[in-house]
């Protein structure tokens, strides 16, 4: 056989190999492909049909395209729930997130006795429920009853008001600190022990202190991890939902059906009934939530990249 009709053999072989090959693939692919279609796509898609029609009295369910999208933008409730989370997103998230970095750099600094018992225990909250957390919080913020009323009993007036309209936001806050400072410390503390030990070896040879050391070490080792941890904390603000739904009940006054974006889709749809506008109100918070957490990446990936 000449090289020639070798070479012919081989390029004859190749693409059927090639095809195989693919086939293959998406053999092993087809499985997540379907998982992914039925519940990430699936929803999504019927969710962005539900928001282009709308129920009326008279006609049933009609197409009105996006008018239901002009609607959320001149709805006055839904800027005040935006506005709401938008707060608390603010003022809550660095508060979380600097004290899960102290945490994690006070268990890292190997100064700190017993790291394995405060580890434990500051990640414990995240262990328990959100509903169990918020059931618990709502015991400790009463008023009428638990730790607040029997301060304001000991001090003789209503000194602490947990449920007050000034006041609910940061109460709120203070739970959902209380859960996730855990989950976001267990973060920063893994990304700092993967730091080789021979730069903190050369930094100490080079007469670097211990604040030296966390500023020009520590910190720029976790811009990776500050950066993920941020986009989940945006998010879970723009999710805020199961503290303060629980905690209507202790303060109905206060917390409204439209406190946050999530409970005002809620309320819409199951107490309202109005679920095609319940869809264009979760659409437009998936939309906002994606825009600012891509924001959040882009310029996290820009700043490791200096």
């Amino acid at each position: 056989m000449t090289s020639t009709s070798i070479v012919r053999l081989a390029q004859r072989a190749t693409p059927a190999r090639r095809n195989r090959r693919d086939w293959r693939g998406w053999a092993f692919v087809a499985p997540f492909m379907l998982v992914f279609l039925a519940m990430i796509i699936a929803p999504v898609v019927y969710a962005i049909g539900l928001s282009l029609f709308r129920e009326q009295l008279f006609g049933g369910t009609v197409f009105v395209g996006l008018n239901n999208y002009l609607a959320v933008f001149q709805d006055a409730k839904f800027w005040q729930a935006l506005g709401r989370v938008t707060l608390f997103l603010v003022v809550q998230v660095p508060i979380m997130l600097a004290l899960s970095l102290t945490a994690a750099l006070a268990l890292d600094s190997a100064r700190l006795h017993g790291a394995a018992f405060f580890r434990i225990a500051i990640f414990l909250p995240y262990a328990v429920p959100g509903v169990v957390a918020a059931l618990i919080w709502g015991f400790i913020y009463g008023d009428q009853f638990g730790l607040t009323a029997g301060i304001n009993d000991l001090l003789g007036a209503h000194v602490l008001e947990p449920f007050s309209a000034q006041a609910i936001l940061g109460s709120i806050g203070n739970i959902v600190t209380w859960e996730f400072m855990g989950y976001n410390m267990l973060i920063f503390y893994a990304a700092l022990r993967v730091v080789p030990s021979d730069i903190y070896e050369a930094a100490e040879i080079d007469g670097a202190g211990a604040m030296r050391t966390v500023f020009s070490i520590k910190i720029p080792a976790l811009r990776g991890a500050i950066v993920i941890a941020t986009i989940f904390s945006i998010i879970g603000s723009f999710q805020l939902f199961n503290e303060p739904n629980l905690l209507k009940i202790l303060s109905p006054n206060v917390i409204t059906s439209y406190f946050t974006p999530n409970m005002y889709a809620y309320n819409l749809s199951f107490a309202g009934q109005q679920f095609n506008y319940a869809a264009t109100v979760a659409i437009v918070m998936g939309v906002i939530t994606a825009v600012i957490a891509y924001v959040v990446q882009l310029r996290g990936s820009r700043q490791e990249s200096i």
